[in-house]
């Protein structure tokens, strides 16, 4: 049997600039001078990644695609054999970036490289092979940045090939490549930009509920039948065809919110994987998010407070009309 063939009934995960994640931990971080680490974690990082780790967290038969070079590749190959997630990547001719996180005195400063220039040949291959994950995969989700080397449309040429096969595909992306897809030809399932992604994204100051509500009823999310905006804390707005909910979180003592807005990607694939309805698909993505917040590392929930956070859940409908 191909590996191509595995992705049946799977959710497939989409990562094109993926990165070793590396977390220096110090007390206090002198600059023009030596920093000596002793806390030091290195992971497979990038949006589409933390998507893949809480779905295999949730059971679910995850697979992963996108671009892989050099050692730092091989390491993250590694990382997904590990975790049981199939590998999907290409191979790549440059070398897969490192992001580095300095922790200090309850301060995060980050190092962010920008990774390697996809050449023409390699987002063809790239193409071809996003074909057939997404012939064998039930539900695709599609995270981050573009490398270089890309086009902007890049994104829409996955939604393209996605409608195609008859595919539900969440985007979480933003800026240029948002907004192309948003007003591209074939439509994602489910965008989930956070308040300042959407504020970016139609030129907008949010000051109220009430704005987001009027904002994701705009035209550039025609067709798009499912848009969530995350509002870290104060839960999420959330269209659904043509009704509009807000959704309210459990208060938590925050450990670690990044990931979390990826933890709501792959709470909500996993609901459409299961076919929850409505309200259900809600509070089972905004749950992955709340946990995710509650945990040291990024891209993880515990799996025995799943019940109790989706019961705190509260989601109302809002009157449009």
């Amino acid at each position: 049997m191909r590996i191509e063939e595995c992705f049946l009934k799977m959710i497939a995960t989409v990562t094109l600039n993926p990165s070793v994640d590396i977390s220096y931990k110090l007390d206090t971080f002198e600059l023009d001078t030596v920093n000596r680490v002793s806390d030091t974690s290195k992971t497979a990082g990038g949006k589409g990644l933390n998507v893949a780790r809480v779905l295999k967290q949730l059971g679910e038969e995850t697979g992963a695609t996108g671009f892989l070079g050099g050692s730092l590749g091989s390491f993250i190959r590694t990382e997904l054999s590990g975790m049981g997630i199939q590998d999907q990547f290409i191979e790549i001719s440059g070398e897969t970036r490192n992001c580095i996180a300095i922790l200090h005195e309850g301060k995060q400063s980050e190092i962010l490289e920008s990774g390697p220039k996809i050449s023409e040949y390699e987002a063809n291959l790239f193409l071809e092979k996003f074909a057939k994950v997404a012939e064998k995969s039930d539900v695709i989700t599609i995270s981050g940045s573009l490398p270089a080397g890309l086009g902007k449309d890049f994104y829409q040429q996955l939604l393209k090939i996605a409608k195609e096969k008859g595919k539900r595909t969440l985007l979480d992306t933003s800026g240029d490549a948002l907004e192309k897809a948003l007003w591209g030809d074939d439509k994602p399932f489910l965008v989930k930009p956070n308040t300042e992604e959407l504020a970016a994204l139609i030129s907008a100051d949010f000051q109220s509920k009430e704005c987001i509500v009027e904002a994701i009823q705009a035209s550039i999310f025609d067709d798009v039948e499912w848009v969530v905006v995350t509002r870290g804390g104060d839960g999420a707005i959330v269209r659904h065809q043509d009704r509009i909910y807000d959704a309210t979180i459990p208060s938590v003592d925050v450990v670690n919110p990044v990931g979390s807005g990826d933890s709501v990607v792959a709470g909500f694939a996993a609901a459409f994987q299961r076919g929850y309805d409505t309200e259900q698909s809600i509070k089972f993505g905004l749950t992955m998010g709340t946990l995710n917040a509650m945990e040291e590392k990024t891209g993880h929930i515990n799996p025995d407070k799943i019940d109790w956070c989706t019961n705190a859940i509260t989601v109302k409908e809002i009157n449009i009309n």
